[in-house]
């Protein structure tokens, strides 16, 4: 959409006025920036007709001819063994920090090019295309900068219709996870976070497409699960060194657990956070998770672009048999 310029409502101003009584104008009820920010329904926002065009053709340059096919591949411009000190760095900062996810699609991504698609509308998820290796992926990330990550209605909805989109049209997944779970609120339960939750878990296991999953720091909880874990048909599922998996922060699991000794112990402090220190090498460490087979490998956090593109390699002949029904059921 062309801000100042395009406009999309079911119901017009007049309309509105005549039935409700409310008073509104094209721009405040379905301009440009409404739509790409608060309903959603915008993707990409131009600044002009000539802006606007100029992304059509970028997007395209990501996408097949059709569903039938799949998307074009260019000559690769970029080592696909490139590493990525950057990265190395990052997992090394403190786990509470926030950081910008986009930091690392860019690392990740040739020629550090990234395409984003929805970038007004949930903060907290970034999707959008790269290429890696010359091939078109689509990428879904949680953002620490915004709700720690978290996975709320509009993020889920948000990540749900992109994974589908890509799916549609036989482009790769590549998701980094950086989640502490669901967002908590009331006003989230009662607008349907189960139901409306559970689109982006149902998109992921629907994907036939290659998955490759990343865990950079924190994966928490059934927001572990809904991104494109082993749970959901995670094709490769990788993790950095620093990565917490478990079924909710060691911070509130030790709470939990040990509510009475912590209270009564000499120095609550400090015996929470030998706990926590060892509630994290216990349960959340990636090592844990691989033991167990949810992780493939726990890689070096600066070989992430070269572990990725052979990941995609070597499921670039994936074939998925689809099950005989006529449709799923899905939580619209």
């Amino acid at each position: 959409m062309v801000e100042g310029l395009s406009h999309m409502f079911v119901t017009g101003p007049e309309v509105i006025k005549a039935a409700t009584g409310e008073a509104t104008d094209f721009e405040s009820l379905g301009g440009a920036k409404v739509h790409s920010s608060k309903s959603g329904v915008c993707h990409f926002l131009a600044g002009s007709e000539h802006d606007c065009f100029r992304q059509i053709r970028e997007l395209l340059e990501y996408l097949p001819q059709s569903c039938d096919q799949g998307p074009r591949a260019v000559m690769p411009s970029d080592d696909p063994l490139r590493l990525s000190p950057q990265l190395g760095t990052l997992a090394e900062m403190d786990p509470k920090k926030p950081y910008d996810i986009l930091d690392v699609i860019l690392e990740i991504a040739d020629n550090h090019q990234f395409l984003e698609s929805h970038r007004g509308f949930a903060l907290n998820v970034v999707t959008g295309f790269v290429r890696l290796n010359g091939e078109s992926v689509g990428v879904v990330a949680n953002n620490p900068l915004y709700l720690s990550g978290a996975l709320d209605i509009d993020a889920s909805e948000k990540a749900a219709r992109f994974v589908r989109f890509c799916d549609s049209f036989n482009i790769p997944l590549l998701t980094l996870v950086d989640v502490p779970g669901y967002w908590p609120g009331v006003d989230q339960e009662h607008a349907g976070i189960i139901r409306r939750g559970a689109k982006l878990l149902y998109a992921y296991c629907q994907a036939t497409v290659p998955k490759v999953t990343v865990v950079l720091r924190k994966a928490y909880g059934g927001a572990y699960d809904v991104m494109a874990s082993k749970h959901v048909r995670g094709d490769v599922n990788l993790a950095w060194p620093c990565a917490e998996i478990a079924v909710m922060g060691p911070q509130g699991a030790v709470e939990i657990l040990y509510k009475e000794r912590i209270a009564s112990a000499a120095d609550p402090r400090a015996l929470r956070d030998k706990l926590v220190g060892e509630y994290v090498a216990e349960f959340a460490s990636p090592y844990q998770a691989a033991r167990r087979g949810y992780i493939d490998e726990v890689i070096d956090a600066k070989e992430t672009r070269p572990k990725v593109i052979r990941a995609f390699q070597f499921l670039r002949d994936k074939v998925v048999e689809s099950v005989k029904k006529k449709h799923g059921n899905i939580p619209l």
